[in-house]
């Protein structure tokens, strides 16, 4: 729902067309700022708690969203999804939660696993954007930002039966930041942490835009909302099988041919501005994502040790939340100025760069080992 919220409401209230796509990406930003505070929080309370804190921070600010809306207040409608956006952050580490209650052979089903939950919110998310955004008439939208809220309280209430175990090892202690950090410095963490933040950035600059690109050409928001439906779909339907996949080939293997798809995905939206070359990129777009999240996680949850998983985790997703804000930003400035067609062609120019710097990673780091 807030994919969708996030362009259009930003379209409604902006001072200008340029700052449209402002409250996304201050969403995106949010994240960024938030991500390591929740993987430390989570290191020393525990996954259930941290959740809740998401839970209950995506009820503020729906409701301050919603209130944006009555008011058209555009720099209140910010504030509202930097909130949600450092809540979301909260929400990502549920497919580390699912990883580390299970067998270290199981981890990548057990991640795989826990994202095809996104097919609830692909499937539910814009039918509820649909039928909500008009109840709290004749203010628009308001009303699918107060359904937020309702979703976020109900969700608070399943993790009362959820028992994850507690953290093992303090996060507190300056040697174990110290020690966390410098793991940084281990190819296999590099390499899940560049994968995942290319994959993330990238899909973001996509993905942020197609609405307002969709509507510039003539298309209805409806059509603009089944397109993203479609989109999230492909991002998660996947995760029924990508953890057995990635048990056979290999996760670096799978991640790898994530970014190749995601490249397939920028060609297609190179071609043409139809409905047909929207649903086509975007559906693409988001099976790549697929590959390459999952993968990039797999392969981090394999990388680190216990000391080491809440402030790497964090790191990783600080860094994957740092590269989408940046593109999160670069999107709106490629698609008011350069267009569509630009902002796709820059997609493949991203992931070319990505592939060539994994290439001459891998390349450096067999030399010194010889």
């Amino acid at each position: 729902m807030l994919l969708i919220l996030g362009g259009l409401t930003g379209l409604m209230l902006a001072p200008s067309p340029a700052l449209a796509t402002l409250p996304a990406s201050v969403q995106t930003l949010a994240g960024l700022v938030a991500a390591a505070p929740f993987s430390l929080l989570m290191g020393r309370v525990g996954r259930r708690m941290g959740f809740v804190v998401g839970g209950l921070l995506t009820i503020v600010g729906a409701l301050l969203a919603t209130q944006a809306m009555i008011s058209q207040s555009f720099t209140l409608l910010c504030t509202a999804h930097f909130a949600l956006g450092a809540a979301l952050s909260s929400f990502q580490y549920f497919r580390f939660a699912a990883g580390e209650v299970v067998e270290a052979k199981w981890q990548p089903v057990a991640i795989s696993l826990m994202l095809t939950s996104g097919l609830i919110a692909a499937i539910g998310g814009p039918q509820l954007f649909i039928a909500t955004k008009d109840a709290l008439a004749p203010v628009p939208l308001a009303g699918a930002y107060a359904t937020l809220a309702i979703i976020a309280f109900v969700g608070i209430v399943p993790l009362a039966a959820v028992r994850t175990p507690l953290p093992k090892v303090l996060v507190n202690r300056r040697g174990d930041r110290f020690a966390s950090i410098a793991a940084l410095r281990r190819r296999p963490i590099r390499l899940a942490v560049g994968i995942a933040a290319v994959s993330q950035g990238v899909m973001i600059f996509l993905m942020i835009p197609t609405p307002l690109a969709m509507i510039g050409c003539g298309l209805s928001e409806d059509t603009a909302g089944d397109v993203i439906r479609w989109h999230i779909v492909a991002m998660f339907a996947p995760s029924f099988f990508t953890g057995f996949l990635i048990q056979r080939f290999g996760a670096q293997t799978i991640a790898v041919t994530g970014l190749s798809m995601i490249i397939l995905s920028a060609l297609a939206a190179t071609m043409g501005l139809s409905a047909v070359h929207f649903y086509g990129a975007l559906i693409v777009l988001g099976l790549g994502w697929n590959f390459n999240f999952i993968g990039a996680t797999t392969m981090l949850a394999a990388a680190v040790t216990e000391s080491e998983k809440a402030a790497v985790q964090g790191v990783n997703d600080t860094m994957i939340a740092l590269v989408s804000t940046v593109c999160a930003f670069a999107a709106g400035l490629v698609i008011s100025g350069l267009g569509w067609i630009v902002l796709a062609m820059v997609s493949i120019a991203i992931v070319l760069v990505a592939l060539f710097a994994l290439a001459l990673d891998r390349t450096v780091s067999a030399s010194l080992e010889t």
